[in-house]
């Protein structure tokens, strides 16, 4: 049968139409259906044998073939596919025309070993493009495609320098890309040079500024609908959250790219986004699914011929090698391992890498008992370099302690857990929001635990309340700055206000909340990426030493709860003495906060059956006996009868003090460190001259609670029904001296700062106080739940409560579990009568609880 591309010259228009539809299908990351599409265009232009023309499109389309083919069959098949077009350039005789295809090839050629794990070879294959573009731009007879293939060529090199940790230059490629773009006006390039100017800035460990050009590109590429480099692109912004340590923000970004990434047809990126995955899961010391992952990536990588499959296998060899720790069942086999693999690293020029799998190696002969050899293995190991990631420095920090410890010379090792968290908190000092900063604690946690038992072994108690101030809560250690408004953060949370009281009327209704839930959860990710980079802190305050702290403290007491190796342990600070006490298991008592904390939320509703509250009652009172018997009668001598400043450790955070019986009664603050504390302390008694009163939607017992407070504040802005919106509340708590909200609330466990207040048009949430220019002194939060936080390693607590005190309120006075409107606003009632006759916070609370302590569990945190 006659067809049209048997005519030669059809034939030729046939193939290049089918080249750019397949360079289309590229750009859309749609490889499989790009390499059909190119290999009929080859198909079809043999078919014009008599035009000069014919060899050009053959080039053209054999160089987008090759790095279609490297996607989906490897390097090897794509190099195989650029030797052939190498052969038809020789074949031409216009001179002009062999160094455009040439240069064409050059670029096809760099982005395969690229991405197959080979940066610095690919650094020479970009550099001969972009020489050959620069040079045809400057004879200015390439007319408006030259500006554009500038752009991604200097892009591609910087991707490349990068990799290898070259920065300026990197850098300088990216500045004049983006120059470049926005004098041709080349919109479509913008996205993708701001995108790689993220990469280039995480592997050179500015992680801070790698995230907020990640949000920059990410904006623009939501907008123009781009999904697959979008796709691409949410997997570089995890692997910046894995190196700051949010691996469960990373784990949501890598399901959402990883649909798009299936429905494309990607090749390597799925082999990456498991990967990446097996780098959380590790993170989060889930060892067996790590190494699951680790396996399934590097089999797909080993399959595609990237050298990237060396660093799935170091994934997989730390997994194998912290279980073999943790069981003390240290192979010979498995050292050689990881000293085979760091060769191999060390050979492709992964330098960061290759000492990682060494400091593992050094780690399993200390556990051999090979001290010799395993010091030996350290001595010819390089320090690390500027670029180092922190996960990677904090390791041979550890290293170097254990290495001390087993010869040892406990001081030494001390010294290096020190410089270890030292360098961990200058990484902390570059963050911005308070997620970042709280989750940089993972990567010290190992480290911290060393110090704290060898402090332990010492029985030196000073030394171990400094080493808790190193080492927990350092969240709460910046001095909060002035808050640059951000319209988009301020767009995003509307929006989640606005789907939550969506979501809310549908289940209410009966309707399917399904795709509200998943358009909430998208809105809520979005608002918290946006806001890492909406605040910056100011400069840390310095530890508390223990001389301000008792000075600070008076005739009041601390203790300080600790736990290390399973065993609960209390430094005590009373009467200008520091003592420490052993108190036992530390489950047990971590066990009885919890069971307390679900026996008081059983007891909150307002109107319980009798019988039932007998039952839920014994059980809390129970709980209550069990937490006084470990943790406060033992402390007994040493604190006598004076108030209290608690700092708990994990769940100890929610125990209301006032429900122990030794401690009816007694004024007690919960503070997140004595650092804070003293910072909150230090800051002085607030004035009572600005008063605001709010009262939210749907409380029984919310209007009485209202008059009540009106008359002890005279002089105070009250709002409710429609005035008490997120807006106006956020408005009037701007430099408050008291505040007292009686509305609903609800602590958020996965994701603390969208813990929320429940107003007349939705939700305040957590992450909008740092919106506050000056915030209010002292808060009440009549509301249940909201001292709740989230506890990260190292003591890292967040949640709405702790969001005020870290942006710099002195007193949040609130509740970690619920409370019934009864029973809170009695309390409330009392507390206000307490504090207007000038009780302090703390002492007005302890009053208000001794009434019905396991009806109104109420901590006062801060300073009180």
């Amino acid at each position: 049968m006659w067809c049209d591309d048997h005519v030669p010259a059809r034939a030729l228009d046939r193939a290049r139409e089918l080249y750019q539809r397949g360079l289309a299908e590229q750009a859309r990351f749609r490889f499989p259906a790009a390499i059909r599409l190119l290999k009929r265009g080859l198909v079809v232009a043999a078919r014009a044998d008599d035009i000069p023309e014919r060899t050009e499109v053959r080039v053209r389309v054999l160089g987008v073939l090759g790095t279609c083919l490297a996607e989906t069959s490897g390097r090897d098949s794509a190099i195989e596919v650029f030797e052939v077009a190498r052969r038809e350039i020789a074949t031409l005789s216009d001179l002009d025309l062999c160094a455009e295809l040439s240069a064409a090839i050059d670029l096809s050629q760099g982005v395969v070993v690229m991405r197959t794990g080979q940066p610095e070879q690919a650094i020479v294959w970009f550099t001969r493009y972009v020489s050959f573009v620069d040079r045809a731009m400057e004879r200015a007879d390439g007319g408006d495609k030259f500006p554009l293939r500038l752009v991604f060529g200097l892009i591609n090199r910087a991707y490349a320098n990068g990799a290898v940790r070259k920065q300026e230059p990197a850098v300088a490629d990216l500045e004049r890309a983006i120059a470049v773009a926005h004098k041709y006006d080349l919109k479509q390039s913008y996205p993708y040079a701001i995108h790689a100017l993220g990469n280039v800035h995480k592997q050179c460990g500015d992680l801070a500024e790698a995230l907020r050009r990640y949000e920059e590109a990410e904006h623009i590429f939501r907008a123009d609908e781009q999904a697959a480099p979008l796709a691409r692109m949410q997997m570089d912004q995890a692997e910046a959250m894995l190196m700051i340590g949010l691996s469960d923000e990373a784990g949501k970004h890598l399901d959402e790219a990883l649909p798009v990434m299936r429905r494309e047809k990607f090749g390597q990126e799925i082999a990456e986004v498991e990967m990446f995955r097996a780098s959380a899961a590790l993170l989060d010391g889930e060892l067996d699914l790590a190494r699951r992952m680790a396996r399934a990536s590097q089999r797909k990588l080993e399959k595609r011929g990237s050298t990237w499959w060396m660093m799935a296998a170091l994934i997989e060899l730390w997994a194998h090698g912290r279980r073999a720790l943790q069981t003390n069942r240290v192979t010979e086999s498995l050292v050689q391992k990881a000293l085979g693999l760091s060769d191999e690293l060390a050979a492709n020029r992964l330098v960061d890498e290759s000492r990682f799998a060494r400091l593992l190696a050094v780690r399993l002969e200390l556990r051999r008992g090979r001290l010799a050899a395993a010091e030996e293995l350290l001595r010819r190991l390089p320090g690390p370099r500027t670029v180092t990631p922190i996960d990677h420095r904090m390791q041979r920090r550890l290293v170097l302690s254990e290495l001390a410890v087993a010869k040892g010379n406990r001081r030494a090792a001390l010294l290096h857990a020190r410089l270890g968290l030292e360098e961990l908190g200058h990484v902390r000092d570059q963050l911005g929001g308070l997620e970042l900063v709280s989750a940089t604690a993972v990567h010290g946690r190992e480290l911290g635990e060393l110090a704290t038992r060898l402090v332990l072994e010492g029985n030196d108690a000073r030394r171990l309340f400094r080493w808790l101030e190193r080492t927990r809560a350092q969240t709460y250690r910046y001095e909060p700055l002035e808050h640059v408004d951000n319209t988009e953060v301020a767009a995003r949370i509307t929006e989640v206000r606005g789907l939550s009281r969506e979501l809310m009327r549908a289940g209410l209704d009966g309707r399917p909340t399904g795709d509200l839930r998943d358009r909430l959860a998208k809105a809520q990710r979005e608002a918290n990426r946006l806001g890492w980079n909406s605040q910056r802190w100011g400069k840390p305050r310095p530890v508390a030493t223990i001389t301000e702290v008792v000075a600070e403290l008076g005739e009041r007491a601390m203790v300080s709860f600790a736990t290390s190796e399973g065993d609960m342990v209390a430094v005590v600070i009373a009467g200008g003495r520091v003592r420490m006490v052993r108190l036992g298991d530390a489950a047990e008592a971590l066990e009885s906060a919890q069971k307390l904390h679900f026996d008081l939320n059983a007891l909150a509703p307002d109107h319980l059956p009798a019988p039932l509250v007998q039952v839920i009652g014994a059980s809390a009172q129970k709980q209550a006996d069990r937490l006084d018997a470990l943790l406060v009668k033992p402390l007994r001598q040493l604190i006598g009868d004076r108030d209290l400043v608690m700092v708990p450790t994990g769940s100890l955070y929610a125990v209301p003090w006032g429900v122990l019986p030794s401690l009816h009664g007694r004024p007690v603050v919960t503070a997140p460190s004595a650092t804070a504390w003293l910072a909150a302390a230090q800051t002085g008694v607030p004035k009572t001259e600005r008063v605001l009163v709010v009262r939210g939607p749907g409380l029984l017992f919310g209007q009485g609670e209202v008059d009540r407070l009106a008359i002890h504040h005279e002089n105070a802005t009250v709002l409710t029904g429609e005035s008490a919106t997120a807006a106006e509340v956020l408005t009037h708590l701007d430099g408050a001296d008291l505040v007292h909200i009686a509305a609903h609330g609800e602590h958020e466990t996965e994701n603390a700062l969208f813990s929320r207040l429940e107003l007349f048009d939705g939700a305040l949430f957590a992450h909008e106080l740092g919106r506050l220019r000056k915030p209010p002194a002292h808060v009440v939060l009549a509301a249940c739940e909201l001292a709740l936080n989230r506890i990260r390693p190292g003591d890292e607590a967040l949640g709405f409560a702790g969001a005020m005190l870290a942006g710099g309120t002195r007193t949040v006075v609130a509740a970690a579990s619920k409370v019934g409107d009864e029973a809170s606003a009695a309390a409330m009632a009392d507390y206000h009568r307490a504090l207007v006759a000038g009780a302090a916070p703390a002492v007005a609370l302890a009053e208000a609880m001794a009434k019905d302590p396991f009806r109104r569990p109420f901590l006062c945190l801060g300073s009180g």
